[in-house]
């Protein structure tokens, strides 16, 4: 390429490091089907480029064909002003490495026009159901590829929920965020007909964080580039957290991929690395005292439960559960809804009545509660285990969030508690033993006496630091 190397294709190089840049070389030479010295020497007449059959050839398997040509599609939009277009078909390495530098390292404004020939091959305004479609596509493939290169760091398509109908969810939440010029946001089959032009789609893009970070994962765990080097740590590293506790008990989480990846996104940052199953009805059973037992100073919770209509919400709870009749937590408490919508509802100044837990007690109500007040919690868990309520008439007053189950007063079908972060010191769950543990001698009476240790069955399995494997 020489001299006819333009300024703004130098300046769009210069953004990355050397070993990115080679990186990146070695993917297009692969890509185009040449080992990178061969054909320099003839000019331009052999000059290197990739077509949508070579770039489907190199993803069949960790992207979804139809997102391959989506990102076809981005490439082929970058105009090379006064450059030939008899090759407009395939792919030319400026536009590959100018498509890498807007999506990976540019701003909103560099982005838009890529994201929008992306959503629609025709220039102009894109309508609401291309960006929905584009949007489900673009999380579809996140989930994906990430299982695919084993990257879901001990989260799998067997242990959580399928994934199917939090992607068309999370979507719908991301697609909630898309705001008209005069600030009015269209929704439900307004929003679908709606033409949304490039300011729209750019403001859009700047203040939904996630379609970049998806757009990130995708070209780089996609196609394999950049996918290691210490630049994508800032926003891919806790995109997913850590899964600990679920490993080899036959559990499949009420969460699915989408939902786990929203949500971790509202914790704050230092707790965003690590979810360690702590209660689950399923393995622990339907007992409040089971609850406590296992919620009570474990430091910050999600609490996440299924009522018997299907509906699956929760909260998370920012101090360690303790057991007393006064209000806990502080204002990074929120609520969520994760099925049939995807939604967080954080706090509103109201009041501070984030977290309750109280057991056993004759003059205060016994139960787990988030917000509202007594007798009226935007979500409360009776001690009386099974029964519970979401009240919230227009909305609960401490963080804003509308009725969470299907019915005000619900029965419980299913309920986990995940730690997140990492486990207080005081937790005491480094190596933590059975008594019989601690006395072997009697260990050995009770099976000389025939008896089996009935501790053993429910004994937690012994964490390792390691997160579970896939």
């Amino acid at each position: 390429m020489g001299n006819t190397e333009s300024n703004a294709y130098r300046n769009h190089l210069s953004r990355f490091l050397p070993e990115e840049q080679a990186d990146i070389d070695g993917v297009f030479d692969t890509l185009s089907g040449s080992s990178g010295s061969a054909g320099a020497k003839n000019g331009k007449a052999t000059k290197k480029t990739v077509s949508l059959a070579a770039l489907q050839a190199y993803v069949r398997e960790p992207l979804p064909e139809q997102m391959t040509v989506r990102l076809y599609n981005g490439m082929k939009s970058i105009d090379l002003t006064g450059k030939s277009s008899a090759l407009s078909e395939q792919i030319a390495k400026e536009q590959f490495v100018i498509f890498m530098s807007n999506l990976l390292k540019g701003n909103a404004d560099e982005k838009v026009t890529i994201i929008m020939r992306m959503m629609s091959k025709t220039e102009g305004p894109v309508k609401g159901k291309q960006i929905q479609e584009f949007t489900e596509d673009l999380i579809t493939s996140v989930v994906h590829v990430l299982n695919y290169r084993k990257e879901l760091r001990g989260w799998n398509l067997e242990n959580t929920r399928d994934s199917a109908s939090g992607v068309k969810a999370l979507a719908s939440q991301l697609l909630s965020e898309l705001k008209l010029a005069d600030g009015t946001k269209p929704v439900g089959p307004q929003l679908m007909e709606t033409n949304f032009d490039q300011s729209v789609i750019e403001d859009w893009v700047y203040r939904v964080p996630q379609i970049s970070v998806f757009l990130s994962v995708v070209i780089r765990q996609g196609l394999h580039v950049l996918h290691s080097l210490p630049d994508q740590t800032k926003d891919i590293l806790n995109l997913v957290p850590g899964c600990k506790g679920i490993k080899g008990r036959g559990l499949a989480s009420l969460f699915d991929i989408p939902s786990i990846i929203y949500i971790n996104s509202h914790l704050p940052a230092e707790l965003q690395h690590k979810w360690q199953l702590l209660f689950s009805s399923r393995l622990h059973g339907e007992s409040f005292s089971q609850l406590c037992g296992h919620i009570v100073n474990k430091g910050p919770c999600i609490v996440i439960l299924k009522d018997l209509d299907g509906y699956i919400f929760g909260g998370f709870a920012s101090h360690s559960w303790e057991v007393k009749p006064q209000f806990q937590g502080d204002n990074r408490c929120f609520l969520f809804s994760a099925f049939p919508s995807l939604a967080v509802y954080t706090y509103t100044g109201y009041n501070d009545h984030y977290m309750y837990l109280n057991h056993g007690q004759q003059t205060m109500p016994n139960g787990l509660g988030m917000g509202g007040q007594h007798g009226y919690f935007g979500l409360w868990i009776d001690s009386d285990y099974g029964k519970g309520h979401s009240k919230a008439k227009p909305r609960c007053t401490t963080y804003n969030s509308p009725q969470l189950s299907a019915k005000e007063d619900f029965t419980l079908d299913a309920m986990e508690v995940w730690a997140v972060g990492d486990l207080p010191e005081s937790a005491g769950t480094k190596g933590k033993k059975s008594i019989l543990d601690a006395d072997p001698q009697a260990q050995a009476l009770l099976e000389m006496a025939g008896k089996s240790r009935q501790s053993e069955g429910l004994r937690e399995p012994l964490e390792e630091d390691e997160e579970d494997d896939n």
